[in-house]
């Protein structure tokens, strides 16, 4: 693999002259190499920030939902966070060798204007998880005032189907939110650096809490499985598959983040200690905490804050509260307003900055109603899924195409052109968009074909599959590389 130090253009001397405006600005350009200060430490500490959450937290829930034991559920996680890391890893090469984001990339396979596709439907997905993480972690505000101040709650007023309490703890996160992105990137990098091992050092805490009180590692870990046979087996393929759909659409734009990161090792190491082995650590620590409840309450209880409130004790809740707070930030500043934000500038990159557009992002979440909602989770997660599910294909395409079709070079100044060697038929690439649609529809084929319900269990990895062999097919028969 070439050193990034082999492309001139990256020491920031893409200027901008002769290139289409539609397709350029600062946010949108190449980071200089002196830009490029993030270590193994930050992005090991976003990551550990992103994967610390609520809804994480609640994962191993439904995998024993499905009928795995404690270890079957640890165990699959494990596979699908290690499964993302590699998609991870080598879909971040292009943006540490480039210092260009997913939304400018993603313009070598579908073209200029065909680009805009992928990037409205990831777009739409970081805004929506960003509104539904957001007023999850607005119920840990709303939790933390009402235990500071009783006549909190007497504020019951609806407005919109939310009380007047809720509402105001609703614009409270979001001026929290607003407050970290309005210094850019590097304030989200910073940001992460404190909040990924705050949320480690509580849970270490909570883990300890949890031996204590199960005497061990709980009634959990002697549960027998309830999966058996092969039926058992594409039931576990299942759980696997519904976490890749989690952070599927992450592998899509991880150039987002790795643009920023001084060198290939520093991102591989970074994300290899952030992700799998973090998650695998905290679904542990998950499961620990929760046989605890079993033995303290009777039942298991997998939503912390509900937790928290079972607790009762103000100083402990006022606590948890907040480190809930800070994990529900990290992960919605860093996996969804961030590729939110330079989504928005792609679309509008004449209107709109990096801050401007989080601006956007913030009105945006909030027209989503989202605690209307949160009443439905089902529904939340099985259309995020879904969506998750079509994206595959783009991680497919993405990685033919740097890969196999341009094998690791792509000439940047011709991705901010309509006319480059990139425009394909008038901004279209319809080898791109074809193998989107295919893949799309392959992986989503379990859910309208009952014949064909078992793939359902495999959806990411077909997707991802079909997408990258139907796009070097029809890229090589047309020549358009």
């Amino acid at each position: 693999m070439a050193s990034a130090t082999a492309f001139p253009v990256q020491r920031g001397e893409l200027t901008g002259v002769g290139l289409e405006p539609g397709l350029y600005n600062a946010d949108l350009a190449p980071v200089p190499l002196e830009r490029r200060d993030w270590t193994w430490v930050n992005m090991s500490t976003v990551w550990m920030g992103m994967v610390h959450n609520v809804v994480a937290y609640e994962t191993a829930a439904g995998l024993m939902a499905l009928g795995m034991n404690a270890w079957q559920a640890i165990a699959a996680t494990a596979i699908a966070y290690f499964v993302l890391f590699f998609a991870m890893w080598f879909n971040a090469v292009s943006g540490t060798r480039y210092g260009l984001p997913f939304c400018v990339l993603i313009r070598s396979s579908f073209g200029p204007r065909g680009a805009q596709l992928p990037v409205l439907v990831r777009g739409f997905v970081a805004i929506f998880w960003f509104a539904v993480q957001g007023y999850a972690g607005s119920e840990a505000i709303d939790a933390i005032l009402g235990t500071l101040w009783q006549p909190w709650t007497t504020f019951t007023l609806s407005i919109l189907g939310l009380s007047l309490h809720g509402w105001i703890s609703v614009a409270l996160f979001w001026l929290l939110h607003g407050w970290i992105v309005s210094h850019g990137v590097h304030r989200i990098r910073n940001f992460e650096l404190v909040a990924g091992p705050l949320v480690i050092i509580v849970g270490v805490m909570a883990t300890i809490w949890g031996l204590r009180v199960g005497h061990g590692l709980g009634p959990l870990f002697s549960q027998p499985s309830h999966l058996a046979g092969s039926k058992g087996w594409m039931i576990f393929a299942t759980g696997v598959t519904g976490l890749l759909g989690t952070w599927c659409t992450f592998a899509v734009n991880i150039p987002d983040l790795s643009r920023f990161v001084r060198s290939e090792r520093d991102q591989v190491l970074g994300q290899l200690i952030g992700l799998p082995i973090t998650a695998v650590v905290f679904t542990l620590m998950s499961v620990i905490v929760t046989s605890a409840t079993v033995i303290v309450f009777g039942k298991p209880i997998w939503d912390p804050v509900a937790l928290l409130l079972a607790i009762g004790h103000p100083a402990i809740l006022i606590f948890g509260g907040i480190t809930i707070v800070v994990a529900t930030l990290s992960v919605n500043v860093a996996a969804n307003i961030m590729p939110a934000c330079y989504d928005l500038v792609n679309l509008f990159p004449r209107r709109l900055n990096f801050g401007s557009a989080g601006i956007a992002v913030l009105v945006i979440g909030l027209l989503f109603f989202p605690w209307l909602w949160f009443k439905n989770a089902d529904s939340i997660f099985k259309v995020l899924s879904a969506i998750g599910g079509v994206l595959g294909p783009v991680t497919g395409i993405m990685l033919a195409d740097y890969f196999g079709l341009r094998h690791q070079h792509y000439d940047v100044p011709d991705l901010y052109l309509y006319d480059g060697r990139y425009a394909a038929s008038g901004g279209w690439n319809y080898a791109g968009i074809t193998a989107f649609v295919i893949g799309g529809l392959a992986a989503l084929s379990g859910l309208f074909v009952p014949v064909l319900a078992s793939l359902y269990a495999f959806s990411w990895f077909i997707g991802v599959a079909v997408g990258a062999i139907v796009y070097l097919t029809l890229s090589r028969a047309s020549s358009t590389a």
